[in-house]
């Protein structure tokens, strides 16, 4: 049987909160029976995008992460609910506003943050994937819909279809150690749950310094990977994907007609642009 899923792209989103407020336009003050009672005009983020900056000058970069309920197959709020929160046959977890009325306790039950409180109304809440409209033959939710970058995608593909998908793109699930079996996948998710070591590489020759374009970069930890990179034509680098704590590296910078140099590089808990590079004439 065909499932919604839901495909986020990390690197394509750029912060400007039409899915947040697709959201909200959708569900403020609006009742939608069988699916949810209306959403507080304040308080409430059911699309939230949470931001991370890594690096520091002149290397740096921003991620924007769109966060919302994961519609998980092993969801621990349905599991909780006892009938108060419900799996559709097509993946669509619902909370029911009738049934989850006092239930603050299920708040806790999701590790994602993605169920919110609404104390007018007492009442477990979070997004509903828009099933009340794909339920009217709607292709995507209205975040899909709203997103001037493609960076979301709506999709209703079978269980085997969706593993090859996210195989083939390289898709990732939050906190995926939890088992939850998320329906909300990432691309390019490194980039705000991982981190990068950069720099820039310089040239000196006749007593003048100047960036290398095309300087060959090595990282290596031990014998357990290697990572290459080129230098643009600012003499800059960057490598990303490494893990938080990892340890001790060894990079090596080497570009014909200079001397090449090798560093090693100690990654903790943030990325790392070292000090400028500078290989000597040959």
């Amino acid at each position: 049987m065909k499932k919604w899923n839901l495909v986020i792209d990390v690197a394509e989103c750029h912060n400007c909160n039409n899915c947040f407020l697709a959201c909200k336009d959708e569900y403020v003050g609006n009742d939608i029976p069988g699916y949810s009672a209306p959403q507080p005009l304040h308080g409430h983020k059911w699309i939230d995008i949470v931001s991370r900056e890594r690096g520091c000058m002149p290397i740096v970069d921003a991620t924007h992460l769109p966060t919302m309920c994961n519609h998980c197959d092993d969801a621990p709020c349905v599991a909780a609910g006892r009938g108060a929160v419900r799996k559709r046959p097509d993946g669509i977890v619902l909370i029911d506003p009738q049934a989850a009325a006092g239930r603050r306790d299920l708040v806790e039950t999701c590790p994602y943050g993605a169920i919110w409180w609404n104390e007018e109304l007492s009442l477990p809440q979070a997004w509903t994937f828009d099933a009340h409209l794909l339920d009217r033959g709607w292709k995507a939710p209205r975040c899909a819909q709203s997103c001037p970058t493609g960076a979301i995608r709506a999709m209703k593909l079978s269980d085997d279809e969706m593993a090859g998908l996210a195989l083939a793109e390289q898709l990732d699930t939050l906190k995926p150690e939890l088992k939850t079996r998320p329906r909300v996948y990432y691309r390019n998710l490194h980039r705000y749950t991982k981190l990068f070591i950069g720099g820039v590489v310089l040239g000196e020759r006749a007593g003048v310094l100047d960036c290398i374009e095309e300087a060959q970069v090595s990282l290596t930890k031990g014998n357990q990977a290697r990572w290459d990179a080129v230098t643009d034509a600012f003499g800059e680098f960057k490598i990303d994907g490494l893990e938080p704590d990892s340890g001790t590296y060894e990079l090596v910078v080497n570009c014909p007609s200079y001397l090449g140099q090798t560093l090693a590089i100690d990654l903790r808990g943030k990325s790392l642009v070292l000090s400028d590079i500078c290989l000597g004439e040959a």
